[in-house]
């Protein structure tokens, strides 16, 4: 009985320490950023992490849930802006520290297959983003708001602090998946790490520009 107890307390509650489910993870995740969600198949992602196609459901429970913490853990360089938002500094410096972290986050290297699969989600958008959005996304935005809410001296509901956050937004977005046509419009561009500081510093001037004008004539 003992033995029986301890196999039911271990099929099917794999944890993360589980090689096998590290490989999956990894695998999934150059698969899903190679192919998408939707082209990606099980067979592939468990050919390539040596595991048999069962160990999937095993694992995760389905492509789905395999997918969603593949995502889940693109966004890890979350936990780093969040922690910027928690010092004891002015609006304007907290807010030019998470574009920084912004910029570096999502313009880096466009051989991480953390961007490509971001891209692939924003471009073919799966039943995965809504968890994404509530967990590592929505946090984010919400203080975001709050910051610009203090520089601007208004409450962070209020439709201008909306539309200067999303202002703020467009700006790093930008740079992330315009790559296309930045390469055919301005082909010296190179994502480098000191020209990703360069811009970085470029959007919190320009906003903090607007933001400290809209605070002084409110109308």
């Amino acid at each position: 009985m003992k033995t029986g107890d301890q196999n039911m307390r271990t099929v099917g509650h794999p944890t993360a320490a589980d090689p096998t489910h590290t490989k999956l993870l990894e695998a999934a995740g150059e698969v899903f950023a190679r192919s998408g969600y939707y082209a990606a198949t099980i067979r592939e992602i468990c050919t390539r992490a040596g595991a048999n196609v069962a160990s999937v459901n095993y694992h995760f429970g389905d492509k789905l849930k395999l997918y969603t913490e593949v995502l889940r853990q693109s966004f890890a360089q979350s936990e780093v802006i969040r922690k910027v938002f928690d010092q004891d500094a002015a609006p304007e410096e907290i807010l030019r520290q998470v574009i920084r972290g912004m910029v570096q986050g999502i313009c880096g290297d466009p051989s991480d297959f953390h961007l490509r699969l971001r891209a692939h989600e924003l471009a073919q958008p799966t039943p995965a983003i809504a968890r994404i959005i509530d967990e590592s996304v929505r946090p984010i935005y919400d203080r975001l708001r709050e910051t610009i809410a203090k520089i601007l001296g208004l409450p962070r509901d209020h439709q201008k602090t909306r539309l200067c956050t999303h202002s703020v937004i467009g700006q790093v977005v930008h740079y992330a998946h315009a790559g296309p046509f930045l390469a055919r419009l301005w082909p010296e561009l190179e994502m480098t790490p000191e020209q990703l500081e360069q811009i970085a510093n470029h959007i919190a001037e320009f906003s903090l520009a607007y933001l400290r004008k809209a605070r002084s004539n409110p109308g």
